[in-house]
């Protein structure tokens, strides 16, 4: 592994800093006041985005990779681009988006961009494999690594996304279900008292 770069790269570069963006990210939700003003809806859209970014990042994690994993990175990519398109689209009528979260975002878009040519440029014969190039059949099986990456690196990127991409990200979508819950039900009895005067 010391001999490549490539792979240091992604491990110790570009993982740990996609994460710090994504928790910046959060700040600049919280310096925003997304809990009364976009609310719930972002919310959801932004684990969803978790979502498209987590299942390639498992993926490369912890499986051989071979043409499936890269076609699945790159099918991902471009509807995690398409969902952040529709998370900006919604955010930005409710609340303000900062120069500074806009910058972030930059981060958040290429980050994965940067991700998925570094991965196919380390396994170029497949890469090209799925597109009918090169000199190798494409692989479709799924298959653990034969050599695995560190079992404390593992850990460690699984725990680190947890801490600073989901459980923050989750609590404020918790914190807005609980706040929801008193509205929904004052709803519900101005209707029933509305129905009940008028049968």
């Amino acid at each position: 592994m010391e001999q490549d770069p490539t792979l240091l790269l992604l491990m110790y570069f570009v993982v740990p800093v996609w994460l710090m963006a994504g928790f910046a990210d959060w700040l600049c939700h919280r310096a925003t006041n997304i809990e009364i003003t976009s609310g719930a809806k972002e919310s959801v859209i932004h684990l969803l985005l978790f979502a498209e970014v987590g299942g390639p990042f498992l993926a490369v994690l912890l499986l051989e990779v071979n043409a499936l994993v890269i076609a699945f990175m790159i099918v991902m990519f471009f509807v995690h681009e398409a969902t952040t398109l529709w998370d900006l689209s919604y955010a930005v009528t409710l609340r303000k988006i900062t120069p500074i979260e806009q910058h972030v975002h930059s981060y958040l878009e290429l980050l994965p961009l940067t991700a998925v040519l570094m991965i196919s440029a380390r396994h170029w014969p497949q890469f090209l494999a799925l597109f009918g190039l090169g000199d190798e059949a494409p692989r479709f099986d799924i298959a653990l690594k034969a050599n695995p990456l560190p079992l404390a690196y593992i850990i460690g990127a699984v725990v680190a996304a947890l801490l600073f991409a989901i459980l923050p990200y989750g609590r404020t979508l918790a914190r807005l279900a609980r706040k929801s819950r008193p509205l929904r039900s004052a709803r519900r009895k101005i209707v029933r008292a509305i129905v009940e005067a008028y049968p």
